[in-house]
C-alpha cells in the first residue's frame, strides 16, 4: 500500500496524549504531507503549522481532519466542518461524543476512532465467528487510569463527568466490539459506581450483565486496577476460546493457539485505522458515524436507566 499521500493537508485537534499519538503516527508514516495542528494551548511543533481556534481554519483547505479533542468539544467542532466544509475524511476520536445528540451528515465522510477493530487478535476472532456460535461472552479489561493519563486525575477529562469522562466512554471500545463482533446488547443488570480512592467525580466501575442473540454476556470495566489486562473469553458448546488483547495472545480449548508479534502493538492499529480511512474508506474495519451512535445509544441506555453512586 502506498504510503505516499502527496500535497495532502492534515489537520489535528487537540494535542493531549491522544492527539500526540495521531500525530506522531502521522508524520513518521506517512510522505509529502502538511500537518495542521489546532490546539488551546500555544505551542511549536517543527514541522506543523499551528492554530488556536477554529476561526483561523475556516477558510484554509484540509483533506483529513482529526478530531483529538476532549468528548464534550467533538459535537461542536464536527458541527463546525460540517457546516463549512466538503468532501472532508473525518475521524473522530471515542466516543463519538459525550452524550447522545444528533448531527445531520451530508458534505463529508465521518469514522469513529475504535481502532481495536485492526488488532489482529480480532481478525482472527471474526474468522472464529464465521463457523462458531457463542453460547457465552465475557469482555474484562483492567486499567489504572493514573497510568496512562499523565495529568493528575482531577485535571484530566477522565475525571470529569460534564466532560466526557467516566470508565464506560473512556473504555468504550468494549461496547463498539461487542455490538459489531456478536450484535444488539439486552441488558438484564447493571452495576456502575466509584469505589476507589482516585480523584475524580465519575464512575469507576462497570458490570453489566445481558443476552447477546441466546449467548450470555458479561461486559466488566475498571479505571483503579493495578492488575492491567484487556481480554475476551468466549465458549460455544465444544469450544472456548480467551484473548489477551494486551500481550497478543490467543488460546483455544486453554492451549495457546497463537502468539502475535510484537510488532502489533497498539499504534499499528492506529496506522491500519488511517490507511483505511485514506485509501479503503470502504473497508468493513471501520466505525461508521452510525456504529458510533450505537455505541452512544446503549451508555445512554446504561446511564438512564440503571442508578449510579457517584460521591459529590
Amino acid at each position: 500500500m502506498d504510503n505516499n499521500l502527496k500535497d495532502m493537508k492534515v489537520l489535528i485537534i487537540g494535542y493531549g496524549s491522544i492527539g500526540k499519538k495521531h500525530y506522531k503516527i502521522i508524520k513518521n508514516n506517512f510522505k509529502n504531507i502538511q500537518i495542521f495542528l489546532l490546539s488551546k494551548r500555544n505551542l511549536f511543533i517543527k514541522g506543523a503549522s499551528v492554530f488556536n481556534t477554529l476561526k483561523e481554519v475556516k477558510n484554509l483547505e484540509f483533506d483529513y481532519v482529526i478530531i483529538a479533542s476532549e468528548p464534550h468539544e467533538h459535537f461542536f467542532q464536527l458541527k463546525f466542518f460540517e457546516k463549512n466544509f466538503k468532501n472532508l475524511k473525518i475521524l473522530v476520536e471515542k466516543p463519538l461524543f459525550n452524550k447522545e445528540k444528533k448531527l445531520q451528515i451530508k458534505n463529508n465522510k465521518i469514522f469513529v476512532g475504535y481502532n481495536l477493530r485492526f488488532h489482529p487478535a480480532i481478525a482472527f476472532l471474526e474468522k472464529f465467528l464465521s463457523k462458531n456460535n457463542p453460547i457465552d461472552i465475557k469482555l474484562i479489561t483492567n486499567s489504572f487510569l493514573p497510568k496512562w493519563r499523565k495529568k493528575s486525575n482531577h485535571k484530566n477529562y477522565s475525571s470529569d463527568k460534564r466532560r466526557g469522562g467516566g470508565v464506560i466512554f473512556d473504555l468504550s471500545h468494549e461496547i463498539d466490539l461487542a455490538l459489531w463482533l456478536f450484535g444488539n446488547i439486552k441488558i438484564e443488570h447493571v452495576k456502575f459506581n466509584k469505589i476507589s480512592k482516585l480523584k475524580i467525580n465519575t464512575e469507576d466501575n462497570l458490570q453489566l450483565i445481558g443476552k447477546i442473540r441466546k449467548s450470555n454476556f458479561f461486559l466488566n470495566l475498571s479505571y483503579y486496577s493495578k492488575n492491567e489486562l484487556r481480554n475476551i473469553y468466549l465458549d460455544t458448546t465444544n469450544k472456548s476460546l480467551f484473548i489477551d488483547l494486551r500481550n497478543n495472545i490467543i488460546k483455544k480449548d486453554n492451549k495457546i493457539r497463537k502468539i502475535l508479534s510484537k510488532s502489533h502493538n497498539i499504534d499499528k492499529t492506529y496506522l491500519d485505522l488511517h490507511k483505511a480511512i485514506l485509501f479503503d474508506p470502504n473497508n468493513k474495519k471501520l466505525c461508521s458515524i452510525q456504529d458510533g451512535y450505537k455505541v452512544l445509544q446503549l451508555i445512554t441506555q446504561i446511564k438512564k436507566n440503571y442508578r449510579t453512586i457517584i460521591p459529590k
